[in-house]
């Protein structure tokens, strides 16, 4: 079983216990609700939710009428976003390689979707999220602040840290400028960090 595969069986096998305790925005520290609302804000066009677990974020970034799509691994995960929310699109794939034309989103949101990816892994993917986002379109990436790629027991699959420094050079090797960046502390718990990264050039409606 291939590492992607196995992420997925991972979340399959707890997705009823991860909606539980993790699966409503009102669940979600008041930081981050504001940060992704203002990002949200700030982007024009279709947004896209890539690593959408069970879709609460999503449900989010589509409101006041936004065009949005979810995507995610887990079928549970997109079999409960679809009834939980069923005027939002949601798909079942791989962000490594999405259905969507060159330069066709205003956004992408990836929170804390990549730290599950191995790290020789993440530029591929940075490349492919800068391929579908239109000049000036908006990625913001949400992860654990740690020593780049170092492995820690995450409660459902194996995952790794990223520093802010190594994430965004990661970014600005795949074409981004950084534009922001975040940390949190909480205590008790990992660190928490956050980047908004755009693609060069000018955003169209």
């Amino acid at each position: 079983m291939g590492h992607s595969e196995q992420v997925q069986d991972d979340y399959n096998r707890r997705a009823i216990e991860y909606i539980e305790a993790l699966g409503s925005v009102e669940q979600m520290a008041t930081p981050d609700r504001e940060l992704i609302s203002e990002w949200r804000d700030s982007c024009s066009g279709p947004l896209l939710d890539a690593g959408c677990g069970p879709g609460h974020w999503t449900e989010l970034l589509s409101q006041d009428g936004r065009d949005v799509l979810g995507v995610d691994l887990s079928e549970e995960f997109i079999g409960h976003a679809r009834a939980a929310y069923p005027d939002v699109n949601f798909e079942r794939g791989d962000f490594r390689r999405l259905p969507l034309q060159s330069h066709s989103l205003g956004g992408i949101l990836a929170w804390y979707s990549l730290i599950h990816t191995e790290p020789s892994a993440v530029p591929q993917i940075l490349e492919e999220f800068a391929r579908v986002l239109r000049p000036g379109g908006s990625a913001l990436l949400g992860f654990f602040g740690g020593t780049d790629g170092e492995e820690f027991d995450h409660a459902v699959s194996r995952a790794y840290f990223w520093s802010l420094e190594g994430m965004s050079n990661a970014l600005k090797a795949a074409g981004f400028k950084v534009v922001e960046s975040h940390q949190r502390t909480v205590p008790g718990s990992r660190p928490h960090a956050a980047v908004i990264a755009r693609r060069p050039g000018f955003s169209t409606p």
